[in-house]
């Protein structure tokens, strides 16, 4: 094994953990700020939603596949062990989930910020998007969670 192997294995659990917990963190401060009602903490809070995915698990997204590759090549392990195969199939889902609610998040952002500054309620638009962001959410979660598992048991599927 590569001396740098121990940093990019590091870098992968670090970018993993973000990813796990900057999803989870998102997803609980923007639930706790539609139960308020209050239409100012729903838009301070979307815009840092927003911000949150931008800097932290869009980093994470582009990190864990590049160091992912590495410490595969540099362990020896073919990309078609059925743990690799899962896991990258899973991640591809993740993504399919993950695209869509940046978008909603923005979207949703923005109808927020919009009717806090018009003093409006909130457009059923948005409601419709927080339903859609909601459902999205649960399998990229999940998805990141088997994958967890995956990546430490490395079973053979």
């Amino acid at each position: 094994m590569s001396s740098w192997y121990p940093w990019i294995k590091w870098l992968h659990i670090v970018s993993s953990t973000v990813l796990l917990g900057t999803g989870a963190g998102i997803a609980f401060f923007f639930v706790r700020a539609k139960h308020t009602g209050d239409l100012q903490v729903i838009a301070a809070v979307s815009r840092e939603v927003v911000l949150a995915d931008g800097i932290f698990t869009a980093t994470a997204v582009i990190v864990q596949p590049l160091t992912g590759l590495l410490l595969v090549m540099n362990a020896g392990f073919p990309l078609s062990s059925p743990w690799i195969v899962a896991s990258t199939v899973l991640y591809l889902i993740i993504g399919c989930c993950w695209l869509p609610v940046v978008w909603l998040q923005i979207s949703m952002r923005n109808l927020a910020v919009a009717a806090a500054a018009n003093s409006l309620p909130l457009p059923p638009t948005f409601w419709r998007y927080y339903r859609w962001w909601f459902a999205l959410g649960w399998p990229a979660f999940l998805g990141v969670l088997v994958i967890f598992y995956l990546m430490v048991a490395k079973p053979n599927l």
